[in-house]
């Protein structure tokens, strides 16, 4: 039995309960509340939205907020003091750089037999990259215009060391001494346009040229006591060399 009380102005309805002192069911509301959870839980306002926060919780929510954001902070310090010290000691060995230098001359000798191409294979290590010359030969073909092919090559080789080491290959790739060449002629590049900037006062732009031949310009134009940059985006990147001062 259901027994409603309370004034029609006031709108409070109070139930009792309808299982009664022996049914052996706990009174609760239809959410599956029990009374003593009703008693204690703020009440919501008749469009749902739960009461205000106290002082003493806003402030306990801003501390426990600002406690969170120092231990971000703190992680992410840790994590770029771990990436630091993992870039630091990622340097590869001399034993990594040799078995680098022969992946890659296995991938290229490959390459050769496959083009039915003659020639022999260098192995070095300069400056902590791993070197490949083919030499012995003219392979003009794998060359290409301005060592278009070459670089292509390259970039085919350095994938075939990462995909048997899984790290990423700085290794460089010669065919019959085209790179030995092209630096003794990047380098008088760099001496020429550092004395015509020097004696001019004018900054000049060269052509487009790969990263290793900007690296070579470059070099030379410090060693001549001048600035050099790199603008432009790939394949047009291009040194630009500045008068002193």
């Amino acid at each position: 039995m259901v027994a409603v009380t309370g004034d029609e102005n006031s709108g409070t309805v109070t139930s009792a309960d309808p299982a009664g002192p022996d049914s052996g069911v706990s009174p609760a509301d239809s959410a599956g509340t029990s009374p003593a959870e009703a008693v204690d839980m703020p009440a919501a306002d008749s469009a749902g939205t739960p009461p205000a926060t106290t002082g003493a919780d806003a402030a306990m929510a801003d501390a426990a907020g600002a406690d969170a954001d120092a231990g971000a902070d703190a992680a992410a310090d840790a994590d770029a003091a771990a990436g630091q010290d993992e870039a630091a000691s990622s340097k590869p060995s001399l034993a990594e750089l040799e078995q680098e230098s022969e992946i890659a001359a296995d991938y290229i000798e490959g390459l050769l037999d496959v083009a039915d191409l003659d020639g022999d294979i260098d192995m070095d290590v300069e400056s902590d990259r791993p070197v490949v010359s083919v030499v012995g030969a003219t392979l003009d073909e794998l060359v290409g215009s301005k060592g278009e092919v070459l670089e292509a090559l390259q970039e085919l080789t350095r994938l075939a060391v990462h995909r048997q080491t899984g790290t990423r290959s700085r290794i460089m790739l010669d065919m019959s001494g085209y790179r030995a060449r092209r630096r003794e002629e990047l380098n008088v590049v760099g001496q020429n346009t550092a004395e015509e900037v020097s004696r001019t006062g004018v900054a000049r732009r060269l052509e487009a040229m790969t990263p290793f031949e900007r690296k070579i310009v470059h070099d030379a134009v410090a060693a001549a006591g001048l600035r050099s940059e790199s603008e432009g985006e790939e394949p047009d990147r291009r040194v630009v060399v500045f008068p002193a001062g």
